[in-house]
């Protein structure tokens, strides 16, 4: 017997776990995803079996015998016993036995091993993207022979979908299982490499231990999220003083804003208020411009990660981890995709027949009326050769939990969107003209005709309502008010930010990217701060020496190389061998680098880890002084923050019609979102007389940094 005899609940009968004299093995990468295959393939009495409590399936089908094993993701993994660097001979071992927190592997690798073995057709049934096809092989080499093995390929977890690929089983697709290989050897070596010598020139200049890592794709991601930390915390913004005057047509109420000039200062404002106190303003222009707004295209990951960040706040990695429980309950296709494009293979009004029965019934019905069945769906640019953009399999059976609902909402709504007609939308842009002669702008907007919104009402714009008016009519003025808003900084530092410019730069996968933003978190280099992000000094100073000593490793463009070069082996244009040796000679090479460079940034290294005192430091946090203003000392974070300050304090006190005390007070209380080296920097100054003076005449210092 492999396993327990157990009967199976919700299935068709009970059965002995005994094993079959003849049978093939299906390997899945999850055990839902087993079950989910499992059930699909039987036609007779399925059989659900343990070995140290991990579960698989035997299966009768048309007189055959399948069993239905499930992995728990990879189980192998790049090691070697080789201590120090440069590390670049590899072998592949099961990951419990090298990784810490990774012992409940081994009942999966146990059962593995005794059921397996001897079958006459090995089938790779994980999912079909890079991982999923060297986890299924890996297992399959192990246990198994890769000679007679075959590949399932399918987009959800359906029973027709299932079916259908178990019918049409393709060869092992070895350009696929060769681009995974590398891609998991290649991150291996790097990290290995680099992380062993960033740790050597720890010790060397600390005398201890300390435990740092880095990567191919976690460094330059590490570096950029450090270079928003410090843009963020050394910008002051500037106050704007916006004014808006009410004006009345009719019964109507509406706003208009100075067009084409600004206001320069509070006081400014207030002489413009009581100029306009009972006037009028006369309508110079009315332009009206309707905008055809085309559907969107259905969703591939980033797009799903992106709005479910808009809309929710869900992080990158929840949205992923969220879709990937969905796709396995067979609700939604597989989400590890970059395609927004809908195959014309795919039955549309089948899927949306099927919707009549859930809880989006009065979505799809409307829909399936509004197209007369016709459905053409809007198709994105982006496509991925394994698996179309995201879309609807199934309705729940029951109702699903608050962020499962949502998630699965949306790809509903973005779904039948797609197939859906543009919306219009009118545009009314008032201009007027006040009894000064300045001209002022009513903008106005409003939905003409829903179209795709109807479905996906999460991009439907603000309405404005704005009266129809003539050229020439005088409006009256009701009241004229201002406020403060202080311009904040465009540089953008959340886990969604990150991923888009991971995206953008080309560095990781869909399904990579998010957790190489988790690990930079589980490596406590960053941390968060509701849905900001927050580099901690681990992280900035991790930072600070991949610049110092792997300048190359923070550039983009390395990643990129590589990323091409796993998709020239994907694609058959390149081999692993290949990639290999490009690997290890750029690895050799920046090791080589970091050997020349290391004795002349010791020192400093010594400075950015503690384990020695700078012989100047910054009068505020105690890193090494870069800069002296009025006898105080700053670091190069805060030089540049007083760079800022000193650059516009004038224009910040001229705008607010105050002193620049009550400024540099304004400034060192965070107003308007102030970054926290310039409030340290303008406290500073609030104390220091001294300090205060250097600032207006930091011009020429700040030039040299």
């Amino acid at each position: 017997m492999w396993g327990s005899r157990r009967r199976r609940g919700g299935a068709k009968g009970g059965g002995q776990c005994l094993k079959p004299r003849i049978f093939k093995v299906l390997v899945a990468e999850k055990p839902k995803a087993a079950e989910k295959i499992a059930q699909a393939l039987s036609t007779g009495r399925l059989v659900k079996c343990r070995v140290m409590g991990v579960p698989y399936w035997i299966v009768p089908r048309d007189g055959e015998i399948l069993v239905v094993a499930p992995s728990a993701g990879h189980l192998f993994t790049p090691a070697s016993d080789r201590p120090g660097f440069p590390v670049f001979d590899l072998v592949w071992k099961p990951i419990f036995e090298v990784e810490k927190g990774s012992s409940h592997l081994r009942k999966f690798y146990y059962m593995l091993s005794k059921v397996v073995p001897g079958a006459v057709l090995y089938v790779n049934a994980c999912d079909y993207d890079v991982e999923g096809s060297v986890i299924g092989y890996k297992i399959i080499e192990a246990f198994g022979d890769v000679k007679r093995a075959r590949r399932m390929k399918f987009s959800s977890l359906s029973k027709t979908e299932i079916l259908q690929a178990y019918r049409r089983l393709e060869r092992l697709d070895l350009e696929m299982v060769e681009a995974g290989l590398a891609r998991n050897e290649m991150d291996w070596l790097w990290g290995i490499n680099i992380s062993r010598a960033l740790m050597e020139a720890a010790r060397r200049v600390t005398g201890r231990r300390i435990s740092l890592s880095a990567g191919r794709v976690q460094s330059p991601t590490l570096v950029e999220a450090a270079r928003r930390w410090v843009e963020r915390n050394t910008y002051l913004p500037l106050p704007e003083i916006r004014l808006t005057a009410i004006l009345t047509a009719g019964s109507v109420e509406f706003q208009a804003h100075p067009y084409r000039w600004k206001v320069e200062s509070i006081d400014d404002a207030l002489r413009i208020k009581e100029e306009l106190k009972g006037s009028t303003m006369t309508v110079v222009s009315v332009e009206e411009k309707e905008e055809v707004r085309k559907p969107p295209p259905p969703f591939n990951l980033g797009d799903l990660q992106a709005e479910a960040s808009r809309i929710y706040g869900y992080s990158p990695m929840e949205t992923q981890s969220i879709a990937e429980d969905l796709y396995t309950e067979a609700l939604i296709s597989y989400p590890r995709t970059n395609s927004q494009k809908l195959p014309p293979t795919l039955d549309y009004k089948g899927l949306v027949n099927t919707l009549l029965r859930g809880p989006h019934s009065s979505l799809a019905r409307e829909l399936l009326r509004e197209s007369g069945g016709i459905l053409r769906p809007t198709q994105g640019r982006k496509d991925d050769p394994a698996h179309p953009a995201i879309h609807p399999i199934d309705v729940p059976r029951s109702p699903l939990k608050d962020k499962y609902w949502k998630i699965y909402d949306l790809v509903v709504r973005r779904f039948l969107a797609a197939f859906s007609k543009p919306a219009r939308i009118v545009h009314i842009n008032i201009t007027l003209k006040d009894v000064k002669g300045r001209l002022w702008l009513a903008s106005g907007e409003a939905v003409v005709y829903e179209g795709w919104l109807k479905y996906y009402h999460f991009a439907r714009p603000r309405e404005r309502e704005v009266p129809r008016l003539k050229r020439g009519l005088p409006v009256p003025v009701l009241r004229v008010s201002y406020r403060v808003e202080w311009v904040g900084s465009s540089i953008k530092l959340d886990k969604m930010s990150l991923l888009k410019w991971m995206e953008t730069v080309g560095i990781g996968t869909e399904s990579t990217r998010a957790r190489i933003i988790e690990k930079l978190f589980s490596r406590k280099y960053l941390r968060g701060e509701g849905r900001k992000v927050v580099v901690t000094d681990l992280g900035l100073t991790v930072a600070e020496i991949i610049a110092l000593l792997f300048p190359d490793l923070s550039n983009p463009s390395l990643t990129r190389e590589f990323e091409k070069m796993l998709d020239d082996i994907r694609f058959g244009r390149s081999s692993r061998e290949e990639a290999l040796r490009e690997t290890r000679s750029k690895i050799a090479e920046l090791l080589r680098k970091f050997n020349e460079k290391l004795p002349s940034v010791e020192r400093k290294l010594a400075y950015v880890l503690g384990a020695e005192e700078p012989p100047v430091k910054c009068i505020i946090c105690g890193r090494e002084a870069s800069l002296s203003l009025g006898g105080y000392e700053l670091c190069k974070l805060h030089a540049k923050a007083a760079c800022q300050v000193a650059e516009k304090i004038g224009i910040v006190s001229k705008r607010l019609g105050t002193s620049e005390t009550e400024a540099l007070k304004a400034i060192a209380g965070g107003k308007g979102g102030s970054g926290v080296w310039v409030q340290e920097v303008a406290a500073l100054a609030l104390k220091a007389p001294s300090f205060r003076r250097a600032l207006t005449k930091a011009e020429a210092s700040c030039r040299t940094l």
